[in-house]
């Protein structure tokens, strides 16, 4: 059984290399202003008129930007002869860089010419395992929470994510407490891992049972197996987004309810709810035939 999980996770990580193509060939040229989810390029006497956003990959600018730059989760490269109006700002590549150690720098980019995209989703995939190993018992307990109520973990992760903008200006609102900002990213981005690393269990423990049904898989086997299968969802064009996002309010969820008693969200009258069952109906006893 272990052979056939490594074997199968092994597939669905050479499937996710071979959806990575080079990121010279998805690099497009901009001519305007707005806001870009890839690698863009502005080009040698090119020039774009508003504010330039890049999502999920590198700018490289070698005309003018009459406006400001914004990359975020990349790198921008400003090449001889480029002029930029207006501020740029960045967030991740050189500035996640020494965040997350092992997350891609530039160099093994270039080297191994990969999308970045592909080799972002490997650093947060690391973080998963890690968030799995160091907090097994939570994870099971999101896993647990993620099979027996899915429309609460949907639910949970809608409020959850909402609240998140309110709950922030409230602490910035409340001077004493602006410190707890950062600390309420931290445990978004934690609960996001979290709910990712039980949700891939789900996946992946599915996965085996269609593969061996008369097997049980290791934890540990079912979540590579899992986060294959979620990363290779990811990689996909525009549906990629929509799993994304599905992972995100999912994902949050489960691990919000995952520190919710079971007397809180379980029906009344099942077990691990906290309060007796139903008494039976009264009355004479029936004949037994």
């Amino acid at each position: 059984m272990n052979a056939r999980i490594a074997l199968v996770s092994s597939i669905f990580f050479a499937a996710v290399m071979l959806c990575a193509q080079p990121a010279s060939a998805r690099v497009q040229s901009v001519y305007h202003g707005g806001t870009y989810v890839g690698s863009v390029i502005v080009e040698p006497g090119q020039i774009v008129d508003g504010d330039l956003t890049v999502l999920f990959g590198d700018a490289t600018i070698e005309g003018t930007v009459d406006g400001d730059v914004n990359v975020v989760g990349g790198t921008l490269y400003e090449r001889p002869g480029a002029t930029i109006t207006g501020e740029v700002n960045t967030v991740g590549g050189e500035v996640a860089q020494s965040l997350i150690p092992w997350a891609p720098t530039d160099a093994i980019r270039t080297a191994t010419s990969v999308d970045s995209r592909m080799l972002w989703r490997i650093a947060t995939d690391v973080l998963v395992v890690l968030f799995f190993l160091i907090f097994p018992v939570r994870t099971r307990i999101a896993l647990d929470r993620l099979e027996r109520h899915p429309g609460l973990a949907v639910v949970a992760g809608l409020i959850g994510w909402v609240a998140v903008l309110p709950l922030a200006l409230l602490l910035c609102i409340s001077l004493i407490l602006i410190p707890l900002v950062p600390v309420e990213g931290v445990l978004l981005i934690a609960g996001v891992f979290l709910g990712k690393a039980a949700l891939s269990l789900l996946v992946g423990r599915r996965m085996c049972e269609v593969i061996n049904p008369a097997a049980t898989p290791s934890p540990f086997a079912a979540l590579i197996v899992g986060l294959a299968l979620l990363t290779l969802a990811e990689l996909v064009p525009f549906v990629g987004i929509l799993v994304t996002l599905f992972i995100g309010l999912v994902g949050l969820g489960a691990a919000i309810l995952s520190f919710v008693g079971d007397h809180l969200i379980a029906p009344p009258g099942v077990a691990g709810s906290g309060q007796a069952p139903p008494a039976p109906i009264g009355g004479p006893p029936m004949p037994v035939a």
